[in-house]
């Protein structure tokens, strides 16, 4: 088992690397730059670097990692709140700076071929979806193969669908702030929950 030292550990090395490589990405472009160079910037060995990613490309999706952030944005809102209103709430708590979120999505645009981005933000979108239907589940405990535990289902998706479809925009527009990001994602979801009860 993980002690919580470990993990608080770990993040915040996975953090550090993040933050090197965006910086490094500005300066010099993502092909010029090396997983050596990263991982000196944030003072971890190379091999520790690859304990926490697989490659440099890697580093632009880190900030969708897991989405353990969201998760646990998620499991805080408030139970009687709709989960509309707790998505979009908890989306936008995401532990990030503005500046790095930012500046991490013009670069995705700019350095990456768009099937691979596609590739990885329908990852993303997956795990996305899971973590929405696991909080729904909790709320409504359902059995296996009901017609409840398929709503469920099907609103899981549809809220990741809008959430990533405003996120698409967002990352291929020309107005890459952070409100944006935000009244994209209200209205996205807006649009959703006109259809969903």
């Amino acid at each position: 088992m993980v002690r919580p030292a470990q993990t608080a550990r770990s993040e915040r090395t996975r953090e550090a690397l993040r933050q090197a490589a965006v910086v490094r990405f500005l300066a010099q472009g993502v092909e010029e730059t090396s997983a050596e160079q990263i991982a000196a910037d944030a003072g971890v060995s190379l091999r520790t670097f690859y304990r926490h990613f697989a490659s440099k490309h890697d580093l632009l999706f880190a900030d969708y990692a897991g989405l353990q952030w969201f998760r646990t944005a998620l499991a805080a809102r408030n139970r009687d709140e709709s989960i509309i209103d707790s998505v979009h709430s908890a989306m936008m708590a995401r532990p990030y700076d503005d500046w790095a979120v930012a500046q991490t999505a013009a670069l995705r645009a700019q350095e990456i071929e768009p099937d691979r981005i596609v590739r990885h933000i329908r990852q993303v979108e997956a795990d996305f979806a899971k973590a929405v239907e696991e909080h729904l589940t909790e709320e409504h405990p359902s059995a296996p193969g009901t017609d409840e535990r398929m709503r469920i289902a099907v609103t899981a998706r549809c809220i990741a669908a809008a959430v990533f479809g405003a996120m698409e925009v967002w990352m291929l527009g020309s107005e890459r702030s952070l409100p944006e990001l935000s009244r994209l994602t209200r209205e996205a979801l807006d649009t959703l929950a006109k259809g969903i009860s």
